[in-house]
């Protein structure tokens, strides 16, 4: 049998039940490869209910660092009866089925161009335990061992990782150890080890880390110097405001124990964004978290902090919708709603980060973004990025940074100011003045409303003083444009007349998939959007290219609508590239889409010859 020949560069997918304990086997697996110099990528797709569904852990071992989902499957872990046909099928041509030989199966369940591999599991921990649960869990450490002889995995790093999560219960290190080494024994013994497929020490991690978007984000908020937290739980967005309530424990309590924040868990989401705006007016940077559900019922609240100009941080942590949808996948699906979220006309600040690293960044960046424009700011996480441990730089602070709090008046400075109008446009770029609440006992107060008002807060009425506001939060606007993140490029190595945008969690992917369209012949200018309102340099990225595809994870392109509305663009000139199943997108289908489209408009392949122009 042809079989895949392949060193640091394959997929292994995991194909469980959910809640039978294989996660932190899985996960174990994944980091002792890293543990050994080699980049991985590894993803949890897991069902919403608590147990009994199917769920899979894909890890991509990438030589060359590509951190994105390839497609495919070169080695299946197959576990799960209920979902063998569809996990078989993806089984790439000469790849490897690793499964329970326990009981024989009909060779109909087989494919004649894949290695089977066949280890008796089950009859192994039957023989060797007694109680149930013993003989589930260990069952999955079990199969690391046999990994760790068929691909040639160092099993002293495997064992080093056991014994860092298991400190402080070190009971449990022997039964793991002897459970590790007894799947190795048995393949060694009895299976052909190593297959085509073998890892290798390297040292190709370097200083990166290894992190989850959403704990990157909830250190971010820290920096940040968030100190409020109102939240209502709602996958998959939880686990961001319990990383925040982890990292103020130790970074935001003094040490006689007085904690130095406040962390509401709400009872919904309306009353959660209500909370946050609250003390974002009396100072406080204060933030929620939630998924699109929440950004519904946030919806008035959100207006309300739109017009009466009140900072505050929304990370939404996007799923698969409308309604409920799907909980545990993922998917760029709230732009949109995000962006004019509320009623009547209502422009919001985005930001687009595509990994931890930008996660921590933008986690900090967002509060003084709201705080100098006067508005929610809502960082678009989303389930890939957000529960999946990734690959990233370091995370950096400048020690030295302050806090930018924009324009707030002091006491002094109410002293000294000729008049205080809350909404009067001063300098020209339709961000008025503020005052905390008590900031003088005579000078600046104001009242904060919802209804119309004019420049100096006063209830009114009147058209022509709604419609200069209503101007003046639009200047606001425009100048966001030079306050938010700006996009990366990346230049194709020929001259081309084509171009792709895309955003967020599709980064890792689309890098990929440039480096196949370049190899095939097809070159593509790239522009990566980190932020809406959109740069002026989107605008002329689009208008240098005759036709641009736009990468996204939806089904109504999303940020294509965004751009027509918002550039004037040509709808004729965005070719939308949309990917919404709920799984992470493929470099196989990005770049498969876009040679299609390529190869539609009769584009003729120039391929480059090493030394050759």
């Amino acid at each position: 049998m042809k079989r895949i020949e392949a060193l640091n560069d394959f997929v292994i997918k995991f194909a469980n039940v959910n809640g039978s304990g294989s996660a932190s086997a899985n996960t174990l697996f994944a980091k002792s490869i890293l543990r050994m110099g080699v980049p991985v990528s590894p993803r949890n797709i897991f069902p919403s209910n608590i147990q009994g569904l199917p769920t899979w852990y894909e890890v991509r071992v990438t030589a060359d660092g590509y951190l994105g989902r390839r497609g495919g499957c070169d080695f299946m872990v197959a576990m799960n009866p209920q979902t063998w046909d569809k996990d078989v099928a993806e089984i790439e041509p000469g790849g490897y089925l690793f499964y329970d030989s326990s009981r024989p199966m009909p060779a109909s369940k087989f494919r004649e161009d894949i290695n089977v591999i066949g280890m008796p599991l089950t009859e192994i921990v039957n023989s060797h335990y007694t109680d149930a649960r013993q003989r589930q869990l260990f069952k999955n450490i079990i199969y690391v061992g046999a990994l760790s002889a068929l691909l040639e995995v160092d099993p002293e790093v495997i064992k080093q990782l056991i014994a860092e999560q298991y400190k402080g219960k070190e009971q449990l290190l022997p039964p793991n150890y002897e459970a590790l080494q007894m799947g190795r024994d048995y393949a060694l013994k009895h299976l052909d080890c190593p297959v085509g497929l073998r890892v290798q020490a390297a040292d190709a991690v370097g200083e990166r880390i290894f992190a989850e978007g959403n704990n990157a984000a909830a250190l971010g908020a820290i920096y940040g110097g968030a100190t409020v937290c109102a939240w209502y739980p709602i996958t998959p967005s939880s686990s961001l405001a319990e990383a925040f309530i982890k990292h103020c424990k130790k970074f935001r309590t003094d040490p006689d124990g007085k904690a130095k924040y406040a962390i509401v868990q709400a009872e919904d989401e309306l009353a959660s964004i209500g909370m946050v705006i609250g003390a974002a007016w009396n100072g406080a940077r204060a933030f929620t978290a939630t998924s699109g559900p929440g950004i519904s019922l946030m919806q008035e609240f959100l207006g309300l902090a739109y017009f009466a100009e009140i900072p505050a941080v929304l990370f939404d942590v996007q799923r698969a919708g409308p309604s409920t949808g799907m909980p545990t996948r993922t998917q760029q699906s709230d732009v949109l709603s995000c962006a004019y979220a509320s009623h009547g006309d209502t422009k919001h600040v985005l930001l687009f980060p595509d990994d931890p690293h930008e996660c921590f960044q933008f986690g900090a960046d967002a509060f003084d973004l709201a705080d100098r424009l006067q508005t929610p700011v809502f960082v678009m996480l989303d389930l890939d990025i957000g529960m999946n441990e990734r690959l990233c730089k370091p995370f950096q602070w400048d020690d030295n940074r302050e806090l930018d709090r924009g324009k707030v008046m002091t006491a002094e400075m109410l002293d000294q100011a000729k008049e205080f109008g809350r909404y009067l446009d001063v300098d020209g770029d339709g961000i008025p003045y503020r005052t905390y609440p008590g900031t003088h006992p005579t000078k600046g107060s104001y009242f904060t409303r919802g209804t119309s008002r004019d420049r100096y807060a006063k209830y009114t009425e009147d058209g022509a003083a709604y419609t200069d506001n209503m101007q003046r939060l639009l200047r606001k606007f425009e100048t966001a444009k030079d306050l938010v993140p700006k996009p990366l490029t990346r230049a194709a190595q020929h001259g081309t007349r084509f171009g792709v945008l895309y955003y967020g969690s599709t980064s890792p992917a689309m890098d990929e998939a440039l480096d196949q369209l370049t190899e095939s012949g097809l070159h593509v200018d790239a522009m990566r959007v980190r932020a809406f309102p959109f740069c002026d340099e989107v605008a002329d990225f689009i208008s240098a290219h005759d036709d641009v595809f736009v990468v996204e994870q939806n089904r109504d392109a999303q940020l294509r609508t965004l751009i027509i509305n918002e550039l004037a663009a040509d709808p004729a000139k965005l070719t939308p590239v949309l990917h919404y199943d709920g799984t992470p997108i493929t470099a196989r289908f990005i770049a498969g889409e876009i040679a299609q489209n390529l190869k539609a408009l009769n584009v003729t392949p120039i391929r480059v010859v090493a030394g050759k122009n």
